[in-house]
């Protein structure tokens, strides 16, 4: 029948409903869900190579998805991220090639890893603005805690018995981890952190792409491969971030206070002997020219009005040619005319 609805149309648009709802509550964390699908994608190709050039490779993509991804964060954030990279530099050069806590797969540290420091970094930056942190406020980290403190007790107790490595390190960790979690205003990006870290750890550790001592050298302290809550390790690298922000911020202040501050130029000698020599030679400027000579040469940065009197048709007798030539301000002028009727 040509009026009656279709069997299938409320379905339609009941699922169509069903998914702009969707589409509308998971748009605040596409960019969570597109790094947490990249690493281990990253992690993945990189247990295939075999040649440096190709690794190499994998660094500069990642260094261009760090670069996109930050696109959408604000411009405070944007030197936070590219500052972490730095720093977790310097961490990686420590940990890996001088202390030798773990060690990558090439005995290097690979050229995707600084920049993976940022990708991690950025999604604890973006999960503090989230909605899931707006509406659940401290429920959120004290459900991220309860997981990293069930983790750290299972390296203690259970995954020894599976993996054979006592996990002391991570352990410790937990306490570093919980303070910063519990303490620190900015308790939402360590929370994101410990999610992004631990998918990044366990894969990364899985594929083989680096892996954890069974005893930290120096310390002696036995480790799990990953250990539990290395996302505490973490929270000195923020510490380190913004310690170097405010070094950064410092540092230009004092470069931008100490260069000299450009002030109005007064008119020199050479332009007073010129006007002088021109005093009643009959040539005039219009008023404002005039008067804008006169003010700046007398040391004050704004003309003031003047009347058309002799005194003022005397010392308007420079050419505006020669204002324009040697004055570095574009200065708009009206039409040369004699300053009285």
């Amino acid at each position: 029948m040509g009026g009656s609805v279709p069997p299938t149309l409320p379905g339609r648009v009941r699922a169509s409903k069903i998914r702009n709802l969707l589409s509308a509550r998971l748009k605040p964390y596409w960019l969570h869900a597109y790094l947490l699908t990249y690493t281990p994608l990253l992690l993945l190709a990189d247990s295939r190579i075999t040649a440096l050039w190709q690794q190499w490779a994998l660094g500069a993509l990642t260094f261009v998805v760090l670069y996109l991804a930050t696109l959408k964060a604000p411009r405070e954030q944007r030197l936070q991220v590219w500052m972490c990279v730095i720093v977790a530099t310097g961490f990686e050069v420590f940990g890996s090639l001088i202390w030798g806590v773990y060690r990558y797969r090439l005995h290097n540290v690979p050229m995707f890893v600084p920049p993976g420091h940022g990708l991690v970094y950025l999604f604890g930056l973006l999960a503090m603005t989230t909605p899931v942190v707006k509406q659940h406020g401290k429920r959120v980290a004290h459900f991220v805690l309860a997981a990293a403190g069930a983790w750290a007790v299972a390296g203690l107790t259970v995954l020894p018995i599976l993996t054979g490595r006592f996990d002391l390190q991570g352990a410790m960790c937990l306490p570093v981890f919980a303070w910063f979690v519990l303490r620190s205003p900015r308790w939402a990006l360590f929370a994101a952190i410990f999610i992004a870290t631990g998918e990044l750890e366990i894969f990364g550790t899985s594929f083989g792409n680096w892996s954890w001592l069974p005893v930290a050298p120096w310390t002696h302290i036995p480790s799990g491969n990953p250990p539990s809550v290395i996302a505490g390790g973490y929270c000195v690298i923020d510490a380190s971030v913004l310690l170097a922000m405010r070094a950064y911020r410092a540092g230009l202040n004092t470069i931008i206070t100490r260069i000299p501050i450009t002030m109005i130029p007064r008119i020199g000698p050479s332009m007073r002997l010129l006007l002088d020599r021109r005093v009643n030679s009959g040539e005039a400027v219009s008023p404002a020219s005039a008067n804008l000579i006169w003010s700046l040469s007398s040391g004050e940065n704004t003309a003031k009005p003047i009347t058309a009197t002799a005194t003022n048709k005397t010392m308007a007798t420079m050419i505006q040619s020669d204002v324009i030539d040697q004055w570095p301000m574009k200065i708009s002028s009206s039409p040369v005319r004699n300053s009285t009727p």
